[in-house]
């Protein structure tokens, strides 16, 4: 009798036009070789991701992005997006690609309408424009798959109290929104939230030892035999420059008998045996500014 696999929730977050139309098929073309599902979380708005350079003056960004060697990682393309002319509609330009990966059996989720609206001004918008941002972003999306959106993740994990009524709104089964440690009931919601559990490649890289050679193995280290695993990889990241690398770490977790799986299977089959928690912004390692957090009682 075999041992059951360790199951790691995948997530991919897809925040910018390069990420939609260079790594989200390599993606799929990697996936597909492995017979994995994962969830894809799409922007679907304005590619404005270049405002982001007016935060260099910051110190904590300005090391982020050094750390990260920014301008190869990401391509300069997205690192000017948006700032001297309107950056490109991506569910216009590239719907066929999100169609693509629903197309494929995906789990396919909403990120963002603005992905740099909301993760700069988030904490500016009213009930009203947070409702309109997730409005937009669930119509654009809808469309192009043509069926309900059946989850969401925010931008930049930055959430609040307000987010969470607005999104009771839309049929959502689960959201990402935070980071955490276990499956969830939020307080002022009803619907599960499935937090990310481990860091990101931006987060890690250049800290502590972390290098290209030795990431791979420190991810499959984090990985916890029992308890919650949720991975994030970005389609900018993963999906272009360092496929190679993923397609490594996922035959590296077959030969474990870890199995990746889309987050809507790590959902209990009873939301009531859930916990209910509350959302918290925090300082977070490896990030500049602050995230969002489940809150667990000591």
């Amino acid at each position: 009798m075999t041992n059951s696999p360790i199951k790691v929730g995948l997530r991919i977050d897809v925040d910018t036009f390069r990420g939609t139309r260079k790594g989200v098929p390599k993606l799929l073309e990697i996936l597909n070789k492995y017979d994995i599902s994962a969830s894809f979380f799409f922007s679907v708005g304005p590619d404005n991701m270049g405002r982001h350079l007016w935060r260099l003056i910051r110190p904590d960004f300005f090391k982020k992005m050094l750390r990260s060697n920014a301008g190869s990682l990401y391509g300069y393309d997205i690192l000017f997006k948006g700032t001297m002319w309107p950056g490109p509609n991506i569910g216009k330009k590239l719907g066929h690609v999100i169609k693509q990966t629903d197309d494929a059996g995906h789990e396919v989720g909403l990120h963002a309408w603005d992905h740099h609206k909301w993760q700069i001004k988030i904490d500016d918008m009213s009930a009203a424009q947070l409702s309109q941002e997730i409005e937009k972003g669930y119509m654009s999306l809808q469309s192009i798959t043509g069926k309900e959106v059946v989850c969401s993740a925010v931008a930049g994990w930055r959430c609040n109290d307000q987010t969470i009524v607005e999104k009771e709104k839309h049929p959502f089964r689960y959201n990402s929104d935070c980071r955490g440690e276990s499956i969830f009931i939020p307080k002022n919601g009803k619907t599960p939230q499935i937090p990310v559990t481990m860091p990101t490649y931006d987060e890690l890289i250049g800290e502590n030892g972390i290098t290209d050679e030795n990431y791979n193995d420190h991810i499959i280290q984090l990985i916890k035999p029992e308890g919650l695993n949720v991975y994030t990889i970005h389609a900018e990241v993963e999906g272009i420059q360092y496929a190679d690398m993923f397609e490594a770490l996922i035959k590296d977790a077959i030969s474990k008998n870890i199995q990746f799986v889309p987050l809507g299977e790590l959902l209990p089959e009873n939301d009531a045996s859930l916990q209910i928690n509350a959302i918290e912004n925090i300082a977070f390692e490896g990030r500049e500014g602050w995230i969002s957090q489940q809150a667990v009682p000591n």
